[in-house]
């Protein structure tokens, strides 16, 4: 890739995590004010406060998540790429034998038929 190509890819993915994390927080706001809504003996203050409460543990949560999931990414990555580089090896030395083969067998009847 260019690096222009790159730039652009991380701008991209960092959008992208803007954007999901976003959602992320107006989903435990909104999560927090269904949460309230079923103590309706709460005072205004004590509803703010679970809520802002409510909200930092799942986010919390949801942050705590997501760096579990990176790192679970980040292994995978290196184990594929792994895998993918010995699979890529065989095939090479898999494909030269049989050339080489083929071009042994193709000699042998050329000199054969002479």
């Amino acid at each position: 890739m260019e690096p222009e190509e790159t730039d652009s890819a991380r701008g991209l993915a960092q959008l992208e995590g803007y954007l999901l994390w976003n959602a992320e927080l107006e989903d435990a706001r909104r999560r927090a004010g269904c949460f309230t809504d079923q103590l309706p003996w709460l005072t205004t203050a004590q509803r703010e406060d679970v809520e802002r409460v409510y909200m930092a543990e799942r986010l919390a949560a949801s942050q705590a998540m997501l760096v579990r999931i990176s790192a679970r990414a980040t292994a995978l990555r290196g184990e594929y790429t792994r895998r993918y580089r010995r699979l890529r090896k065989r095939c090479v030395t898999t494909a030269v034998v049989a050339v080489g083969a083929v071009t042994g067998v193709c000699t042998a009847v050329a000199f054969l038929t002479r």
